[in-house]
């Protein structure tokens, strides 16, 4: 471990001064930032504490109806909030399969849409990785990719090729609940769609969103539309705990008799941010919701999709997988109960 400096901001200016160095980091839960730094992924000579700036700690009803998270409460603390379960309870299913009790209690909500990727290759400093050091290749590339990414990769021959995959499951969610992402820095408040928040690798693999220098995020919002009666999550992993995703599902349903009148379906551990394809959920509207129709849906929404020799199986698992989750999404009270196994 490096030395560093470490201060509590009082205040939100405050925080964004001391955040503008090159060198300096924010620490809220740090349950992914103090690992970097351990491993020498990341070295942050300056840790800024923003665990006690002002402002509402809370999960609130905004005017139109729908739900703020703020940013610096744990996951644990959203997933179980009387808000969330009534209303979003898809969000709840999704952060409740990640990680561990502990960790989604001190994980906050800002920082899980921060986490950087999982790839051995990232933390190993002792292999190429351009998304570590822009330019000197990817190591996983020619490597064991059974984690790796099928869809929105930069592959070879670019000098930026990158097929990490985003890990985080909340983040999968929010894709389907079009969230909002607060944030505040250098130059004032500004709101980003959730859909806008994380990036492809393309030629800059080494940066994870459109967040800028020096920006925190303030609160999340989620709007009133919550799929509260037709949802479901599954996540698709090596063991049933504290493991990340082969293939994650979030899938939200709104149904007219037995028609879908609205889909929504966003897939983790495929891509570099939650992956949708808005064409593979308009099929589907005015469509009975039939394993038929969410194969087909399923073949639209995982196009285009490239596996290497360890993770080529991933491609007919994430179209398995949409077809499974639609069809819980129609029976959520009796599929995602905790411990629920699904036929």
């Amino acid at each position: 471990m490096n030395n560093f400096s470490y201060t509590q901001a009082t205040d939100v200016q405050e925080a964004i001064h001391q955040g503008g160095g090159p060198d300096s980091a924010y620490i809220a839960g740090g349950t992914n930032l103090l690992d970097l730094m351990k491993y020498n992924v990341t070295e942050a000579n300056a840790l800024i504490d923003i665990n006690h700036l002002p402002g509402e700690r809370d999960i609130i009803r905004n005017e139109n109806g729908g739900v703020r998270l703020n940013a610096f409460i744990s996951n644990g603390t959203t997933a179980y909030h009387s808000l969330i379960e009534e209303n979003y309870p898809l969000l709840t299913r999704a952060i409740l399969a990640g990680a561990s009790g502990q960790i989604r209690n001190m994980a906050t909500n800002g920082g899980n849409l921060l986490q950087r990727t999982r790839c051995y290759y990232f933390y190993d400093i002792n292999t190429p990785c351009n998304k570590r050091e822009p330019g000197t290749g990817c190591s996983a590339i020619g490597g064991y990719t059974r984690m790796m990414a099928i869809l929105g990769a930069t592959h070879e021959p670019n000098d930026q090729a990158c097929i990490a995959v985003f890990p985080s499951d909340m983040c999968v969610a929010l894709a389907v609940l079009e969230a909002v992402v607060n944030v505040e820095g250098p130059n004032g408040e500004r709101s980003i769609a959730f859909s806008d928040f994380h990036r492809l690798p393309g030629d800059t693999p080494q940066f994870d969103n459109n967040l800028q220098k020096g920006e925190i995020i303030t609160s999340i919002d989620l709007p009133a539309q919550g799929f509260a009666q037709n949802y479901s999550y599954l996540k698709l992993r090596d063991r049933n705990s504290y493991a990340f995703a082969m293939v994650s599902v979030a899938t939200g349903l709104e149904l007219e008799g037995d028609r879908i009148k609205e889909t929504r379906i966003a897939l983790g551990g495929v891509a570099h941010k939650p992956w949708r394809v808005q064409e593979g959920e308009d099929f589907l509207k005015g469509k009975t919701a039939t394993p038929e129709n969410f194969a087909a849906a399923a073949e639209i929404i995982i196009e285009g999709a490239v596996g290497y020799k360890d993770n080529a199986f991933k491609i007919d698992l994430a179209k398995r997988a949409i077809v499974r989750n639609g069809l819980m999404a129609l029976n959520p009270k009796e599929t995602q109960l905790p411990g629920a196994v699904p036929n």
